[in-house]
């Protein structure tokens, strides 16, 4: 999205207000002067932000910001459009990252980074359009205590997504050495279709040890990682669990259990029902190997013995 470097009008405000008050006053000798409740809001948003990548025990990589304290995104906002739903006493539980300026980061994508209006016309710092939020409870760097509250507020990655969830997934178009194109998976596996299953409607019907052999890609998080695929063709299908499978041209897609190693395709043409799928949704039209001999039956024993 296009990024606005915004003056930080609210502390050039303050900053008004401190000089007005100055004038015609003088200062009591050993005092301190005392700083109005708004006026110290406008100073620490007037500080820069920055967004940061730390490790918090056992939510592995979440963002922090320029102290150190854990980030966090919330259910109830949207991130197409960005919106931000938390204000009043939530926003006190929950202070939003407000936008002063150009924000720094560390190990984050500045792509990434953008902001949105608050209701009440204030910027707030949005991950992937996530508008995100400090924890007011958390009172020290590597604190997590906002993770799961209510089961709608989590840390937010670098990536924009919640920490701590697996990781998502995510479907590369791979030319396979000596094989040809296909999609491969986070870790680099080769992804398979499934004749059996149907494109129109989408439906697996690959389940109990059927699935134990050919794991079904699931959907874990909001978002699934595309490298060369047209998200036009990228879909979710319910399976009879009720967990969430990826799939491509309509086709629910798998790995196979015997591929152990990146680049292998040991599923394709097995049984004639399984193949290797591409990028734009259909089967692989790499040969199919031809299967391997039985070993000839060794001649039956007579007792002879010689």
């Amino acid at each position: 999205m296009p990024r606005k470097h915004l003056v930080g009008s609210v502390a050039a405000a303050a900053v008004g207000l401190v000089l007005l008050s100055a004038c015609g006053t003088q200062p009591q000798t050993g005092a301190s002067p005392k700083v109005a409740p708004a006026a110290a809001q406008a100073e620490n948003q007037a500080q820069a932000v920055s967004l940061n990548v730390a490790q918090v025990n056992g939510l592995g990589e979440v963002l922090t910001d320029q102290d150190g304290m854990t980030l966090y995104r919330f259910d109830n906002d949207t991130a197409e459009p960005p919106a931000s739903t938390c204000v009043d006493d939530c926003a006190a539980k929950w202070p939003p990252v407000m936008s002063t300026g150009d924000v720094q980061v560390a190990g984050v994508d500045k792509a990434l980074v953008g902001e949105v209006a608050r209701p009440d016309g204030t910027q707030q710092v949005t991950v992937k359009g996530w508008p995100v939020y400090r924890f007011a409870k958390d009172t020290a760097p590597g604190q997590a205590g906002g993770q799961g509250v209510g089961d709608v507020w989590f840390a937010v990655n670098a990536q924009g997504g919640k920490a701590g969830q697996p990781k998502p997934a995510a479907l590369t178009a791979t030319d396979i050495p000596n094989f040809g194109p296909a999609l491969t998976d986070e870790d680099g596996f080769t992804l398979y279709l499934f004749t059996k299953d149907s494109k129109n409607p989408s439906q697996s019907t690959c389940d109990g040890d059927c699935a134990s052999k050919w794991p079904p890609v699931m959907a874990t998080g909001d978002d699934i990682s595309l490298t060369g695929v047209d998200p036009a063709i990228v879909g979710r299908v319910v399976r009879s669990n009720g967990a969430e499978q990826v799939t491509v041209g309509g086709w629910p897609v798998y790995r196979f259990a015997k591929d152990t190693e990146p680049g292998q395709t040991n599923g394709h043409g097995v049984g004639g029902t399984w193949f290797a799928i591409e990028a734009a949704g259909c089967k692989s039209s790499a040969p199919v190997p031809a299967p391997a001999e039985a070993p000839a039956e060794a001649p039956a024993d007579t007792g002879s013995g010689y």
